[in-house]
């Protein structure tokens, strides 16, 4: 069999995602607000551009070769991505989930026949699932042996692929820019966009979107029912002196902005993209007329169906 080829097939389609004026979800604003769907990709979400990356350099440097297995902890989108890439290459893939992730995410990473590990209880000591999802990958690491783990909260790869494409594309598309509004997690998106601002000496804000309840910036920890926001733990990759401002949005904003964006734009959106859309009404008395925002929406709002979009599910989990 030949070399493992991450420049055909679907790995080609990644990126290139359309950038569309929204020009209804926020009537009441005076800026010029443009979405990044991010949700285009093939794999469905932004996960796609640092998938593709960690895997391309990883095969380059000879960490993975044919028979490797790959490994990572993920809430959702970046396993769906990875289990597409890999399924394409003919490698095996594990994903590390915990009870949080939906059914739709656990339902596409097996139909693209990543194997699921599923960590039911939190970790003992900090009550956290991902510290006890990421002691899986270490144990199953050890015990397969010719394994590589992508390590999305601390692999570079992740925030590069957004330094070299995302931040490009937007800015192709929006020479002059004044916000840029993303949610964090692991934090690739946004330093990889930040980074890339700010070496061009650029003086667009950069506006982080934290979900409440998360740690990353130094928040109180708190309860997260939803996947693809915040994080409990400061990822590696965070550069907090890139970010301008920090906005929280609930589990209810999130919900509210993904409704007003399929309301009155036709996007179905994950929860992560109404979380932005409730930051830039949050600030929209504090942009100027006429300043020019990119939000840039991470996911596919299918694969939230039973959730955000399950008038039951959120009259007994949200309040």
């Amino acid at each position: 069999m030949g070399a493992l080829d991450t420049g055909s097939g679907i790995c080609s389609a990644i990126g290139r995602t359309p950038l569309v004026r929204l020009s209804r979800v926020l009537p009441e604003t005076t800026c010029h607000i443009y979405g990044k769907l991010e949700m285009m990709n093939p794999g469905g979400s932004a996960k796609d551009r640092p998938a593709l990356r960690i895997m391309r350099e990883a095969i380059r440097t000879g960490e993975i070769r044919r028979g490797t297995t790959v490994i990572e902890s993920s809430s959702g989108n970046m396993a769906v991505s990875l289990a597409q890439i890999c399924l394409y290459l003919g490698l095996r893939f594990i994903c590390v989930v915990d009870p949080r992730t939906t059914e739709s995410h656990l339902r596409l990473i097996r139909q693209l026949q990543g194997q699921i590990e599923l960590v039911e209880k939190p970790d003992s000591a900090s009550g956290d699932y991902l510290l006890a999802r990421i002691k899986r990958v270490q144990r199953l690491r050890e015990e397969i042996g010719d394994c590589y783990w992508t390590n999305q909260y601390g692999n570079p790869n992740n925030y590069m692929a957004h330094y070299d494409t995302t931040m490009p594309e937007i800015l192709e598309a929006l020479p002059h820019l004044d916000y840029l509004f993303c949610g964090v997690s692991s934090c690739g998106t946004i330093r990889g966009c930040a980074e890339r601002l700010k070496d061009e000496r650029r003086a667009t804000k950069i506006i982080a979107v934290d979900a409440q309840g998360s740690v990353i910036f130094g928040g109180a920890k708190g309860v997260r029912r939803l996947p693809g926001l915040g994080a409990a733990i400061s990822p590696s990759l965070s550069r907090q002196d890139l970010i301008d401002q920090v906005v929280y949005v609930s589990e209810r904003d999130c919900i509210e902005g993904c409704k007003e964006l399929l309301r009155t734009e036709g996007i179905l959106a994950g929860a992560s993209s109404g979380g932005v859309i409730a930051a830039i009404r949050a600030m929209s008395s504090e942009i100027p007329d006429g300043a020019v925002c990119a939000a840039v929406l991470p996911d596919r709002g299918e694969r939230y169906l039973d959730t955000v979009y399950n008038e039951e599910w959120v009259s007994a989990n949200v309040p």
